[in-house]
């Protein structure tokens, strides 16, 4: 009997096989309603369908007829040789193969039965049918190499692979690898064709298998036969990052061909070393053994553009030697070239121009890799709203968004730190079905906690399916970052899922960890052998100096091997700054042979600490001219000490600085202190205009910093119409805004509004006023007559008035000529 699951057809074929089969017989009875719908016509080749279309089938003569046994086996081996069988192809095949019943047969031919089974075993599994494939093949009671070849080539296929790896499966290189030692043990001969179809399944093939396959290769002599089997094993190598063995490998090998180039080439290239792949691929160009190279030559050598590692300086330069060649081979037309060319661009060059100006010239050839590179050329760049830009347009030329598109576009989200955008982003991937997915789900969760939503970053995380580390780091990382204790929850809950924290996650919550989380998370590091990493090592010391542990995180630091890193510096240094050695914080950063950025800052802080200013721009001059761009903790240490000097032409030439460099190290913590900068030198004009054009949402900082700068030039009915605008605002005010605006009533003489906002402060805000305030408010009363007031609010305090408080009364009892006031504070009442 057939089985109906095997007899998928159009209805053409269905008529026209029924057509001649036997209404008695058993196929007859078969269901056709319940069959599939219908699929594409057949893809037979041209004796395939001759021979199908002109032969009459009778299936009560299928077993007892000699010659039409041998008309169906000259059919069967046409079937057999056919290159390529489509879906309803190879189940007729395999329909009339069974129905002929051979197994039982006086007139059986083998070898064309096992020719039509291996032909079954790869079409089904070009159909990704593999468990039919695995069918077929053990129900074969003679097989041949042919018929091995073929299942290890099915299970090295690489969709079934990744269909294994995201199932929880040894994948499929590991079947291919039984199926091969079984065939080792029948004492079956391996070809080319058997070791180049294994060495592809390198998802669960190591290093140990790949040598004995080496030895394998030698002993059979296929290394000399041919490149085939060299050039697979050499990719199995150079996959498993062994580019000695792969060098090696491709020195030994007698015959080499362009595959053999192009493999050894981008062997390197994936690993980083450019260099290396660079020489290699002059060596082709120069070679005999090929004509030319090949758009897989060009990828191969562009793809270890970008990495730091190697020796060349100008990447960019050699990188637009290699277009050049390009263009001259005239393959910049191909897609994998132009992309390869555009990822160039976008890794070596200084900005994103040439990245654009590629990606524009390739308007005819965009794809979705086009529009991952330039989007997630632009997600790490300092344009990362253009990222987004891309995004929407890429959406509108009708290309569908891959699980590298989402993870671009909401990397920029994270950098912008618009929730708003992040959100949008969200809902597409939640519609493109990558809801589950864990890099996309993993970039989510790092852009919710940046962007302060740990709830939401928490939630994205729970309805990820599979976890991963990167998941992990972001969620942690995140709690870490806001100094919650719940990071060390999440982080025993990572240990016992079977997940290895990295060293980022390490430094991450070494930030918020109390002194005995601390130590734990120290033996922990110890235990997995991450005490000779500096970067941890550096984040442990720092850890312990927050602590206030400082005589421990010294006693660490000396037992850092030198030269130390510049991390590893840069916290010692701090340390030292921390504590006021300043001597001991220079010393150490001039032996630092390149300064960084933080080494720099922390020797311009060290040095304004000590009070020496005109050395910290002499500094400042130095660090220019090293060519090392100022950030926002630069100019705010600049601008502090300015501030401190009164100096109103150095102030405004640190502002010119920011503007000449297009405002990149201009915060809202930058402005705030630009802001204080200009009131402090008497330009309250300046330090309004400023506030006025901070782009940025204005914190409780900027206002108060108004606020203050209004009340100290004598603005008062302007700073307190201020202070209101803030609270229409929703910004609650704290303590120093309170010491701001009663400053401003003191200043300007608003006795009502200013006892008005003292109340309010307690009744409104539940903010208890301290010292300052009673201060502020003691004046405002003493200075314009109210001594009774103020001698009842000073008898009213919840605490002793100290030596400020009545010095500030006996001032506004002089100003009044209130003698008797005066000469009863003078008598000891102040005591």
């Amino acid at each position: 009997m057939v089985s109906a699951a095997l007899f998928v057809t159009t209805p053409l074929i269905r008529r026209r096989f029924l057509r001649h089969i036997n209404k008695n017989s058993t196929i007859c009875s078969i269901n056709f309603s319940s069959i599939h719908p219908p699929l594409p016509p057949l893809l037979f080749n041209e004796e395939f369908k001759f021979k199908f279309k002109h032969k009459q089938y009778h299936h009560h003569a299928l077993s007892s007829s000699p010659s039409l046994l041998q008309q169906q086996q000259k059919l069967l081996q046409a079937c057999s040789r056919a290159r390529y069988l489509d879906d309803d192809s190879t189940k007729i095949l395999h329909t009339l193969s069974i129905t002929m019943d051979w197994s039982g047969s006086e007139h059986l031919d083998q070898p064309i039965l096992i020719s039509i089974n291996n032909s079954l075993i790869s079409a089904y599994a070009s159909l990704g049918e593999l468990s039919t494939s695995r069918k077929v093949f053990d129900r074969m009671s003679e097989r041949n190499v042919v018929s091995y070849n073929s299942m290890i080539a099915a299970f090295s296929r690489p969709q079934h692979q990744e269909e294994n790896e995201l199932g929880g499966g040894g994948g499929g290189g590991g079947e291919a690898w039984q199926i091969f030692t079984q065939m080792m043990v029948l004492g079956f001969k391996p070809t080319q064709f058997t070791f180049g179809s294994l060495l592809s399944s390198s998802s669960s093939l190591n290093l140990a298998q790949g040598f004995q396959l080496h030895s394998l290769i030698l002993k059979t002599g296929l290394l000399y036969v041919d490149a085939f089997s060299g050039t697979a094993l050499l990719g199995l190598f150079g996959r498993l990052g062994k580019l000695d063995e792969a060098l090696s490998l491709f020195d030994e090998m007698p015959t080499r061909n362009l595959v053999t180039w192009n493999s050894i080439i981008s062997s390197f290239g994936r690993h980083g070393f450019v260099e290396e792949s660079l020489v290699l691929f002059r060596e082709l160009l120069r070679s005999e053994e090929v004509d030319h190279p090949s758009e897989s030559s060009f990828v191969g050598v562009l793809s270890g553009f970008g990495f730091e590692r190697g020796g060349l300086q100008d990447l960019k330069s050699v990188g637009e030697q290699i277009h050049v060649l390009v263009k001259k081979s005239g393959l910049e037309f191909y897609p994998s070239v132009a992309n390869s060319v555009l990822n160039m661009y976008a890794k070596c060059s200084m900005g994103t121009c040439f990245a654009e100006q590629m990606f524009e010239e390739m308007l005819l050839f965009w794809d979705v890799v086009s529009w991952n590179i330039i989007i997630g050329t632009f997600a790490r760049s300092d344009r990362p709203g253009k990222a987004f830009d891309l995004f929407l347009i890429m959406l509108q030329y009708g290309f569908l968004p891959t699980q590298t598109t989402f993870a671009n576009v909401i990397s920029s989200c994270s950098s912008l730190q618009n929730l708003n955008y992040g959100e949008v982003i969200h809902a597409k991937t939640v519609k493109n079905g990558f809801k589950s997915d864990v890099f996309v789900g993993s970039a989510l969760v790092d852009f919710y906690a940046k962007c302060d939503n740990l709830e939401a970053a928490h939630l994205v995380f729970a309805e990820l399916h599979i976890k991963n580390d990167i998941s992990w780091n972001a969620l942690i990382s995140g709690y870490s970052i806001k100094g919650s204790r719940i990071s060390i929850y999440l982080l025993q809950e990572m240990l016992r899922s079977g997940y290895q924290p990295n060293e980022f996650l390490f430094s991450a919550i070494l930030k918020s960890a109390l002194i005995q989380e601390m130590q734990q998370l120290h033996c922990l590091i110890l235990r997995m052998g991450y005490q000779n990493n500096e970067y941890v090592f550096s984040s442990l010391i720092a850890s312990y100096a927050m602590n206030g542990l400082i005589s421990d995180a010294l006693t660490f630091a000396t037992a850092l091997t030198p030269p130390l890193s510049p991390v590893s510096s840069n916290i010692i240094a701090g340390i030292y700054n921390r504590i006021g050695q300043y001597q001991e914080t220079q010393k150490l950063l001039f032996q630092v042979e390149e300064h960084d950025i933080i080494s720099w800052n922390i020797l311009i802080a060290a040095c304004a600490r000590n009070g020496d200013y005109r050395e910290v721009f002499e500094l400042f001059k130095s660090m220019q001219m090293a060519q090392i761009l100022p950030d926002n903790y630069t100019v705010m240490s600049l601008l502090s000490i300015t501030s401190k000097l009164c100096n109103l032409a150095l102030g405004s030439s640190i502002h010119g600085l920011i503007i000449k460099m297009d405002f990149k190290c201009c915060d809202i913590f930058v402005c705030n202190v630009l802001l204080d900068m200009y009131a402090k030198c008497g330009s309250l004009e300046s330090s309004v205009k400023v506030f006025n054009e901070m782009t940025e949402r204005k914190n409780l900082i900027s206002w108060t910093s108004l606020v203050s700068a209004l009340g100290l030039h004598g603005y008062a009915f302007e700073a307190l119409e201020r202070f209101r605008e803030m609270e229409l605002t929703g910004l609650k005010p704290d303590r120093v805004a309170f010491i701001a605006v009663l400053s401003a009533c003191r200043h300007g003489g608003l006795v009502e509004e200013g006892m008005e906002l003292f109340r309010r402060m307690k009744v409104s805000y539940g903010i208890e006023p301290d010292m300052d305030h009673y201060v502020c408010v003691v004046d405002l009363l003493a200075r314009y007559g109210h001594l009774r007031e103020a001698e009842r609010l000073i008898s009213s305090m919840p605490f002793r008035p100290n030596a400020l408080i009545w010095r500030t009364f006996l001032e506004g009892c002089k100003r009044c000529n209130n003698v008797v006031e005066e000469q009863a504070v003078g008598q000891g009442r102040m005591f």
